[in-house]
This record gives structure tokens, sequence and C-alpha cells, in this order.
């Protein structure tokens, strides 16, 4: 990020909700190609110079727009637990569901492009939430055991992430929690190391 000014001081995190309010409700209203920075300025009646002080190009205020979204649905989503469990993983896994429906919804035309675009950083997003349930001392103590929780929440938060991306690219034709739950015990399966 290109942040020159001190991230947090009122009128930078002002200035940057005003640039993402722009660029959110531009994107109701048009395909991401045909957004300029110019048009995300003025919409935040700000200046490009502004705009560029905050982001280096729409890509960058799209990925911090999508990573606050996801993230913002998670935490409203395992709010509460403590400890990875099935119900974790299911209100993770329904999180992940969420997102994919905020997303096609934000971003009706583009969808199926800008999908995978941020595939990369939701899938370690979802990864470190998977570990941050995990006993540290545990993965310390084994180096094996480390690699295989890592593995594990790499097999995991990818299954996630590709299964309910899927499930929305095909018309959600079912409830996302019918959906979760006629998967949840594949994903168990997939999810035994974390739980051991």
């Amino acid at each position: 990020m290109i942040m020159k000014k001190n991230e947090a001081d009122p009128r930078v995190i002002r200035t940057r909700r005003l640039l993402q309010d722009a660029f959110a409700s531009l994107i109701q209203e048009k395909d991401f190609e045909s957004i300029t920075v110019r048009d995300i300025a003025e919409r935040a009646t700000v200046n490009r110079a502004t705009f560029y002080a905050h982001f280096a190009d729409k890509f960058e205020i799209l990925e911090s727009r999508l990573t606050e979204s996801f993230m913002t649905i998670i935490n409203r989503r395992i709010s509460g637990h403590k400890i990875l469990n099935e119900e974790t993983i299911q209100s993770i896994f329904l999180g992940v569901c969420d997102f994919h429906k905020d997303l096609s919804t934000m971003c009706k035309r583009r969808y199926n492009s800008l999908g995978p675009v941020f595939e990369i950083q939701i899938k370690e997003k979802i990864q470190k939430i998977l570990l941050s349930f995990i006993d540290k001392d545990k993965m310390l103590s084994n180096p094996n055991a480390q690699f295989l929780l890592n593995t594990a929440s790499i097999m995991l938060s990818w299954g996630m992430y590709g299964a309910a991306y899927v499930w929305n690219n095909e018309g959600r034709l079912i409830s996302a929690e019918s959906f979760v739950k006629q998967t949840m015990p594949l994903v168990m399966n997939g999810a035994k190391e974390l739980l051991d």
C-alpha cells in the first residue's frame, strides 16, 4: 500500500472510507473495467492526488473492499467461537458462501472474472482463520505436526473456497445452509488432522 499518512488519523480513516464508499456505489452502477480513478475521486468529492495518497489504483481499492467485506462476514459468523470444531468450521464455510453471494451481487456482471482475481488472498485468510484456533504449542512442539496442520488448513481453505464458488456460480440452487449441511461430512473428513 502507498499509505503516506498516519493510518490512525481520523481524517485518513474518513477519507479512505469516503473513497471505499464511492467505489462501492460505482460498482453497483458500472462494470469494474469502466470505472476510473477519476470516477471514484469525483464520487468521493476528493481530487485524484488524494485518491493516490490512499490507494495505488482501482485494483487496490477493490482488494481492500473485498478483504474488508470478507473479514466482516467471517467475524460475524465466528463471533463467540473459542475452539476449532465442526460448528466453527461450518460457520467459516457459511461465511465463505455469504462472501461469494455478496461478491456476485456487488459485481453482478463481472463475478466470474473478479472472483478468481482475489481467490488466493481469500484462501490465505481462511487458512489463517483456521490456524488461529489451533494451539500454538501443539504446532511448535512437533515440526511434522506443523507441516500436517498447515497442509490440512490449506486443503480445507481451498476446498471451502472452491465449493462455495461453484455453488454460487451455478446459481445457488439450494440455500447456503442446505449446501453447507450436505457437504459438511466431506469437509469434516478433510478437517480431521486439524481437530485431533
